[in-house]
């Protein structure tokens, strides 16, 4: 798996520069590499657990997740999904039924423009495991693509003895990346609490969740980065209050093709990237799994529209939004109470 949102900043860990474990008198750090992007946990009371041990579990479990998601691994479970060319449901880890069954949820609720379908034309554009394109695709390579994006040809079974997911196109193409770091980082959370540690920051790429004190029993602190791909400078900083976060920019992750920039999010009904200026959305939410799945949603649709569907949705939603030469935000009123001076 590869994920290409940018990463918060996180205020307590913000001075790491290397992938080594260390401790700090303000707790422990633990941190590392999956899914094509860095993994952290802060740990306030690791005094009861054995550093090496916590940080081969963690790696482990990640390592377990990127074997079911990746659609860089030819070996991996969703790989096999995609490959296969029948219509009988196959058989998916409850892991990956979460993400589907949230994806589709935000799916509907967008109309379609958060779509874990969009694989096809991910990879037609470049940025899936397929090599970049040498000319911009032409009409009819988009129109095939979008052909199997629907949600509506996917279909996912769960009952009493397991879950399934089944196709009704064989060339469907799914791809978990856009809510993979969401569900990686609950996950390692969930961890945490199997383990008895109970003050904890942890992140995957881009998403965070929290739950407890950090360090002086004070609350949680991270930063959202300022849209460019130059500079570490804070944009806001909030507080997680037990809560996961998760961000998505359309400025870090590109390429020039035929003396253009060509952004890395997709936009399912067209089939282009977007070529709009919404440049970040972050959410916070119960869940980094949910934030996950909606950052990417507002992203695509841009800043009006995706003002309007945090307001219906009651969503906790920060938009900063290139002006010219300048950048201008949109705070929801569910967000500002998470910002912190």
């Amino acid at each position: 798996m590869r994920f290409q949102k940018f990463l918060l900043i996180i205020l307590a860990v913000q001075m790491l520069n290397s992938c080594n474990n260390h401790d700090t008198n303000q707790g422990t750090i633990l941190h590392g590499k999956t899914m094509g992007t860095i993994w952290t946990v802060h740990i306030m009371d690791i005094k009861n657990h054995h550093k090496d041990e916590l940080r081969r579990l963690i790696q482990e479990q990640l390592d377990r997740d990127d074997n079911d998601f990746s659609t860089w691994k030819t070996n991996s479970a969703l790989s096999h999904f995609n490959r296969y060319q029948g219509s009988d449901p196959q058989p998916i880890s409850i892991g990956m039924a979460d993400i589907v069954t949230e994806a589709l949820r935000i799916g509907m609720k967008t109309g379609g423009y958060m779509n874990i379908m969009v694989g096809p034309l991910v990879n037609l554009w470049g940025f899936g495991p397929m090599q970049e394109p040498l000319h911009t695709p032409n009409e009819n390579e988009i129109a095939s693509a979008k052909a199997l994006t629907n949600l509506e040809h996917l279909r996912l079974i769960q009952d009493i003895n397991g879950q399934w997911l089944q196709k009704d196109l064989p060339s469907i193409y799914v791809d978990l990346s856009t809510m993979g770091e969401g569900y990686a980082t609950d996950h390692l959370a969930r961890l945490m609490e199997e383990q008895g540690i109970t003050n904890y920051l942890v992140s995957v790429g881009g998403a965070v969740l929290c739950r407890g004190k950090s360090s002086y029993d004070k609350p949680w602190k991270v930063a959202i980065q300022k849209p460019t791909d130059r500079e570490n400078a804070v944009e806001a900083r909030v507080e997680l209050k037990g809560h996961g976060i998760s961000t998505a920019g359309s400025y870090r992750n590109y390429y020039e093709l035929d003396g253009k920039r060509i952004s890395h999010i997709i936009d399912p009904s067209t089939g282009r990237p977007i070529n709009h200026n919404l440049v970040s959305a972050t959410v916070i939410a119960t869940t980094a799994l949910e934030a996950d799945g909606w950052d990417t949603a507002l992203l695509v649709i841009g800043t009006e529209r995706a003002k309007m569907l945090a307001l219906k949705e009651h969503l906790a939603v920060y938009l900063i939004t290139k002006e010219g030469k300048n950048f201008t935000h949109w705070i929801s009123p569910q967000f500002k109470s998470f910002l912190v001076g």
